[in-house]
């Protein structure tokens, strides 16, 4: 079978065991009823010699089989990129899931821009995970409307066209077909669906233990832009909501969504997502996925990083769910702390975002999109606290997302756009690195020369020449890749520790004496 090559005695194993570190890495079929299921089922466990296993639901839909009703494979969390034997595959994979072929243009638009024709899309694709993007695709929208049919009370008409089906008889006879089952019969089966609040739907994604859900809460808290973000409650039962920017099929959407934690003894996120975002589902999914970093796989990291991550095991890399935001969140942490780059970001949102009505009190602002900052001026982004040479490089980013000269979308080239964001005015290596980690989520990043990295990583107490300079740190940290992303983070909060009972430059920060941009 094509795709990450699967061990069926180690899949039969974490069958048995139910360990949920392998959900979402494959799927379990059974010949005997025709169902694939996740290996967290508490079905009772089938024979071994029925079980057939796939790396995604789409190949074990291909193979004739349907999802289960009662662990439900769309719940499950994804492969991360360095699970993935090719990369072009699974960037194209994560924008399919995102959305994307639903555009008008199809696979030859997804082909643009990737960078390759839509010949070769379709052999790599194939190749990869065994089925066409179109089947891995119809495969998504299936998913999408099975999660919308048990979990919203959406009018069903709407369910089709919220999953991406242009026609709600394609949609009947194909949902009747591939689950035998009709999407009003499973509407009515779902006597257990969750309600949401008032206005809002609720649904559920599903993480691989173990997950440091406080860490998570606690980088949002630290980072969270007025306005923008905010945290409502008190310890892991904290909330986290903010707004948020989406396009689908040509349209823009705003709204706003929340995360928790779904409930102490569950692997999962509760996601709960405004109305006004119904029409871009997947992108709301898929920015959710990103924010949480539910993709990762904490056996690997820790693995490779050994003792650096024992002190916060499941440690998550804190991801964009609107990249481009991001992204300009990085420009404006050069040179000043945490706290002043929130107050500008804060700013801008207020003077050039969108306003938008939310349940929570100071949660009003849409962050800008990057076609509204490309149109300002210097003295436009100036006036809001923010240096010119920092306005000048804002601008710059943004007019080169906006004219499509850079691709900020998780899935994008990391060497391209690391390339591309250096090539701008006022973004250097470290600005750029810093962008993969926060804005494109890329787990190898590694913003080379930062101040906190190098005083977390040399010896305690050590100054002066005791001290590690770029290149010695650079060097130890090889062998922490393909994770480098997660190493920062431990670093960063070790020296956040370290730091607790004296003055600081928050991780992740640089003092205004110092900066690895200064002269980018």
């Amino acid at each position: 079978m094509a795709g990450p090559r699967l061990d069926p005695q180690a899949c039969y194993a974490a069958l048995l065991a139910r360990d949920a570190r392998f959900d979402g890495q494959f799927f379990v079929a059974v010949r005997s009823t025709g169902i694939y299921c996740r290996p967290v089922c508490r079905v009772r466990t089938p024979r071994a010699d029925n079980c057939r296993y796939y790396p995604h639901a789409a190949a074990a839909e291909a193979a004739g089989f349907r999802p289960c009703l009662r662990c439900r494979p769309e719940l499950a969390p994804g492969l991360a990129a360095l699970d993935m034997p090719s990369q072009l595959a699974w960037a194209a994979a994560r924008r399919i899931e995102a959305g994307e072929l639903d555009d008008d243009g199809g696979l030859p638009q997804l082909a643009a821009r990737l960078g390759i024709t839509d010949r070769h899309l379709r052999r790599v694709f194939q190749a990869t995970w065994g089925v066409s993007p179109i089947d891995y695709a119809q495969t998504q929208r299936l998913l999408h409307a099975k999660r919308l049919l048990a979990d919203t009370d959406l009018p069903i008409g709407e369910v089709a066209l919220a999953a991406g089906f242009g026609s709600l008889r394609r949609f009947n006879d194909l949902f009747q077909r591939r689950y035998r089952l009709a999407p009003q019969a499973l509407r009515k089966s779902r006597t257990d669906r969750p309600r949401g609040d008032v206005g809002a739907w609720r649904f559920e994604l599903a993480w691989r233990p173990p997950c440091d859900w406080s860490g998570w809460l606690d980088d949002q808290a630290l980072r969270a832009v007025p306005g923008v973000e905010v945290l409502d409650g008190a310890g892991e039962a904290r909330v986290y909501a903010r707004t948020l920017r989406l396009a689908s099929r040509g349209r823009e959407h705003l709204g706003w969504v929340s995360l928790s934690r779904a409930a102490p003894d569950r692997e999962a996120v509760r996601l709960t997502l405004a109305p006004s975002l119904a029409g871009a589902l997947p992108q709301a999914l898929a920015a959710a996925r990103r924010l949480a970093d539910l993709g990762c796989d904490p056996r690997a990291v820790a693995a490779t990083l050994g003792p650096l991550a024992d002190a916060a095991p499941g440690l998550r890399l804190p991801g964009a769910a609107d990249p481009f935001e991001m992204a300009v969140r990085a420009v404006l942490g050069q040179q000043v702390s945490v706290a002043a780059a929130r107050t500008v970001a804060a700013r801008l949102a207020r003077v050039f975002g969108d306003a938008i009505e939310t349940p929570w009190p100071g949660l009003d602002r849409v962050f800008p999109s990057a076609e509204r900052l490309a149109a300002c001026t210097v003295d436009d982004i100036a006036g809001q606290g923010i240096v010119a040479q920092r306005a000048r490089a804002v601008i710059a980013l943004a007019q080169a997302v906006a004219e499509g000269r850079i691709s900020l979308a998780p899935s994008a080239d990391i060497a391209a756009t690391l390339a591309a964001l250096q090539a701008l005015p006022g973004i250097g290596a470290w600005t750029a690195q810093t962008i993969a980690l926060q804005a494109l989520g890329w787990p190898d990043a590694w913003p080379s020369g930062d101040r906190v990295l190098l005083e977390a990583m040399s010896p305690a107490g050590a100054t002066g020449p005791g001290r590690l300079d770029a290149r010695a740190a650079d060097a130890l940290a090889e062998a922490w890749r393909p994770w480098r992303g997660y190493a920062v983070l431990h670093l960063w909060r070790q020296a956040l520790a370290a730091r607790s009972r004296l003055p600081r430059a928050e991780p992740g920060s640089t003092r205004t004496d110092w900066n690895p941009d200064e002269h980018a």
